[in-house]
């Protein structure tokens, strides 16, 4: 590698780096702010650069939280892929994909669902669509064709009862209990006194519930 083509290298890493700093830095900022009162200059302190440089990368706040989000969407898109190619029925898949929500409460991913949650809510209260939407628009896209190729065998491999529409309710359940999930993550910290139960507990719970409707 010559010279030129070297340092071109070095340029794009050290630009790609940047932008990784950048991005967990906002992560970290978002998760102890709140999207509304985070700034740019926070995130430029947390990232210990200049708030020019921010600028830079993300000319609004906007398109920061979008990449933010899209970035932890995209993190999570391996695990979903892992589950849809086990060769095991489609009932055990299923299961599978319940217990990776419920693994995205505990306390090692609780940010991410949290900022995740924070998010949908932030965007379904604006008039308009936010710049750089239909990047993470395009990521739960694949993760909902993920979900197809899994419900799809569902209806062919005996797992699941025939008595039912297969697609409908299994898309049902994976985003209610995708929904409930990410509700409990934001909400672990303050719980009620009286439910006495934990986030998991209870979606290991409603886990059960749903397994035993389907099984055939």
């Amino acid at each position: 590698m010559g010279p030129k083509n070297r340092w071109e290298q070095e340029r794009l890493e050290g630009k790609n780096q940047r932008l990784t700093d950048i991005l967990e830095a906002a992560k970290r900022v978002f998760v102890r702010k709140g999207l509304d009162k985070s700034t740019m200059q926070d995130v430029a302190k947390e990232a210990n650069i200049g708030v020019a440089t921010v600028f830079r990368y993300f000319p609004k706040k906007e398109k920061l939280i979008v990449a933010v989000a899209t970035q932890i969407l995209e993190s999570q898109m391996s695990a979903f892929e892992v589950i849809a190619q086990m060769p095991v029925p489609c009932l055990v898949k299923v299961e599978k994909l319940l217990d990776l929500f419920i693994s995205f409460v505990t306390e090692e991913h609780s940010d991410n669902t949290k900022l995740i949650e924070a998010f949908e809510s932030y965007t379904s209260l604006l008039h308009e669509p936010m710049e750089d939407i239909a990047a993470y628009e395009e990521v739960s896209r694949r993760l909902n064709g993920i979900y197809s190729d899994i419900f799809a065998q569902g209806q062919t491999d005996g797992s699941i009862r025939s008595d039912i529409s297969v697609d409908a309710y299994l898309r049902s359940i994976a985003n209610t209990f995708g929904t409930v999930s990410k509700k409990l993550s934001a909400q672990r910290y303050h719980i009620l006194p009286h439910l006495k139960m934990e986030p998991e507990e209870q979606l290991h719970i409603l886990k059960r519930i749903f397994l035993d409707f389907l099984r055939a």
